[in-house]
């Protein structure tokens, strides 16, 4: 059975050009960059090019640029580095739909005496800006906020933000993981103090990423060690990891254009063809500012689970939430803070695409989707009919707060 990859915001493949510059680092250019013979200089001449193309991605310099592992060590280590600099400030701002790659060290700090503020969302995942501005404290070291939701797509106004920020002299820091190869991303009007991405988000590899950390900006390494990337990150580089991730960027520069058209069409073609045939649905997040790729479905009265198995029966990979998080039985924190009823917190669904999903991919989920849907309600003890009356539904709108 062929598979039909909807789950790209989980991550991507690896782009063929990416496998083949990648290809040659890990047997014939084994060299390490840092050492001082011509056969480790020729590898510290792929890592600079990498490190210029991932900085053209988002409009940096090539020194701001700091290799990591992943969004997650970036996002801790951009953390980290805001409050060393500021041991008098113990407030932070951040929203209440992060990732858990924010949320979890935020959580941490607040057990360590920190005060942080989650900003909430509208029914359509935005923030409210207006709430950010009251937020804002003498002691506010710093703003965390996401260009783009990972669960809805929903972009948030980033360079807003960042100027509220620079009024008020906080440090700014954005997780651009989702964002990244999806919409242009500008770090050149200095609002932004720190940023993150990560390779297998826009057809590189896993285990590889950036943090972007604007010049003049005090920076304190979270892995201290050697005197890899300017002393900013200790530990050997992942070398094949990083020209692979330099290729994916070059990639996406090149064809960023006609990948956004043709993406965003067929996300509208799947989207409008689920909500035109099946009763009882609707789209989870903002109508027009998010991602191209990303479609997110609530089907009342099913559980997402079942959806997510009878899909994937059919070869059909999709996601009810952050992969992240994907193993929990809560409803999803994103979808519960935009305040969406029950009915809908389970039956919701992330469709992905990418640059390699096809039209035909896009009719055979049309084809198979809406007669699932109908067999699934006939299985299940909730309908219309019992949504406001039904004794262990109410219970559970009440359990997780959104009654």
């Amino acid at each position: 059975m062929s598979v039909i990859y909807l789950d790209n915001n989980a991550t991507t493949c690896v782009a063929p050009e990416v496998y083949e510059a990648m290809s040659p680092y890990f047997t014939q250019f084994y060299g390490n960059p840092s050492s001082m013979h011509r056969f480790g200089g020729q590898v510290a001449r792929g890592l600079r090019q990498s490190r210029e193309a991932i900085a053209a991605l988002i409009q940096a310099e090539p020194n701001e640029i700091i290799f990591t592992s992943c969004g997650t060590e970036g996002d801790n280590a951009a953390i980290r580095a805001a409050l060393d600099s500021q041991p008098d400030k113990r407030h932070i701002i951040t929203t209440a739909v992060e990732h858990p790659a924010i949320l979890k060290p935020l959580q941490r700090l607040e057990k360590q005496g920190y005060t942080v503020t989650y900003l909430g969302v509208d029914g359509k995942g935005q923030l409210k800006l207006n709430e950010l501005r009251r937020a804002i404290r003498d002691d506010t070291a710093l703003i965390s906020v996401m260009a783009a939701n990972n669960e809805t797509g929903t972009i948030f106004p980033i360079e807003r933000i960042g100027h509220l920020a620079k009024e008020r002299g906080i440090l700014f820091h954005v997780d651009a993981v989702q964002a990244a190869g999806k919409i242009p991303l500008d770090v050149s009007s200095g609002v932004i103090d720190f940023l993150v991405l990560s390779g297998h988000k826009f057809h590189g590899p896993k285990g590889v990423g950036v943090l972007y950390v604007r010049r003049g900006v005090r920076f304190r390494p979270l892995l201290a060690g050697g005197h890899q990337e300017r002393g900013r990150r200790g530990g050997t580089e992942n070398v094949p990891g990083i020209i692979g991730l330099g290729k994916a960027a070059e990639l996406t520069l090149k064809t960023f254009d006609e990948d956004h058209t043709r993406v965003s069409q067929l996300r509208d073609r799947l989207e409008q063809g689920i909500l035109s045939t099946i009763s009882d649905t609707q789209r989870n997040g903002h109508p027009g500012l998010r991602l191209p790729n990303t479609a997110n479905i609530g089907f009342k009265y099913v559980e997402g689970e079942a959806i997510l198995l009878s899909l994937d029966r059919e070869g059909i990979c999709a996601s009810s939430g952050s992969a992240c998080t994907s193993g929990s039985l809560q409803p999803s924190h994103v979808l519960r803070a935009m305040g969406l009823p029950y009915t809908l917190l389970h039956g919701s669904i992330r469709f992905s695409l990418s640059r390699y999903t096809t039209g035909a991919e896009i009719e055979q989920v049309l084809g198979v989707i809406s007669p699932m849907i109908g067999r699934l309600r006939d299985l299940s003890p909730f309908s219309r009919d019992n949504e406001a009356t039904h004794p262990w539904l109410q219970e559970q709108t009440q359990r997780v707060g959104i009654a």
